[in-house]
């Protein structure tokens, strides 16, 4: 069992063409290929930014449930089925992710829900060749209204992620009291710290503090999110800001879920482990 604080900071509230598509690419490469001193005037003259959706993986490669779907319980919400993880995907099914922070943060849809519905239980995982061992776990108390939460990892040495290590994360949302039952909605999926190359970081010096535009260029998924995330939370009359978060979620195909509000970050500390 895992004992904790819960510190709630509660806050305010696809498809693309071909030729957009083959724009968007080009961009991509344009940015990539140029020196940090010149990353911004790209940036600036682009009319597009976004994250290019990630190709299927191939036969054998992780993959993961990016929406809920359908329960088993007919006397669960229908609207768990709303559940949603903001990551890379093909439809229903996430793909590997990429993070260079130690203690990424993890997004989410959550759909309204009634007072009853409100456990959920986040799991990270660590994979080593056909060993898992739980890195961290915790319940979460939920908001009823819908929109889209986000979850940090504890700043502790013991959930730092480990460079070119694979995790495996799971969302569950408990259909009633998780003490009485096992219903649950979920979702889950993959990611991999990099280690933050010195070209990487002189790009974000470049275009800071909208830095999720070079780490979209570089395929970074979870730290474009997150920066773009808290740029949104704390400039929500931010034209530009509103625009990118539109377009990059719209690149991964959740076009539907791009106008939700932001509605709560779960910061996670003062952690203690216990067999």
């Amino acid at each position: 069992m895992i004992k904790k604080k819960l510190l709630y900071q509660p806050i305010q509230r696809a498809c693309i063409i071909p030729l957009l598509f083959i724009s968007l690419i080009s961009y991509l490469q344009s940015v990539q290929a140029q020196p940090p001193n010149s990353i911004q005037n790209t940036v600036k003259n682009s009319p597009f930014q976004s994250f290019k959706q990630p190709k299927l993986p191939r036969k054998g490669a992780p993959t993961g449930r990016r929406r809920a779907g359908a329960g088993r319980n007919p006397e669960c919400p229908s609207s768990l089925t709303r559940l949603t993880a903001l990551v890379p995907g093909d439809g229903g099914e996430s793909v590997l992710a990429s993070t260079v922070a130690e203690h990424p943060t993890f997004w989410f849809y959550v759909p309204e829900l009634p007072e009853t519905v409100r456990s959920a239980e986040f799991v990270l995982q660590v994979l080593d060749g056909q060993d898992v061992q739980n890195v961290y776990r915790t319940p979460l108390t939920l908001p009823g209204k819908p929109g889209v939460i986000s979850i940090t990892l504890p700043p502790q040495p013991q959930y730092s992620l480990k460079a070119d290590k694979k995790y495996n994360w799971y969302f569950h949302i408990y259909c009633g009291d998780p003490q009485k039952t096992s219903d649950n909605f979920y979702v889950d999926g993959f990611l991999q710290r990099e280690v933050l190359t010195q070209a990487l970081d002189s790009q974000l010096k470049a275009v800071k503090p909208r830095e999720y535009i070079a780490y979209s260029a570089n395929q970074i998924w979870h730290d474009a999110l997150t920066n773009l995330g808290q740029l949104r939370r704390t400039n929500p009359q931010d034209a530009t800001v509103n625009k990118d978060w539109v377009d990059l979620l719209n690149a991964v195909g959740l076009q539907d879920l791009a106008k939700e509000p932001i509605v709560q970050h779960y910061n996670l500390e003062n952690l203690q482990n216990q067999d």
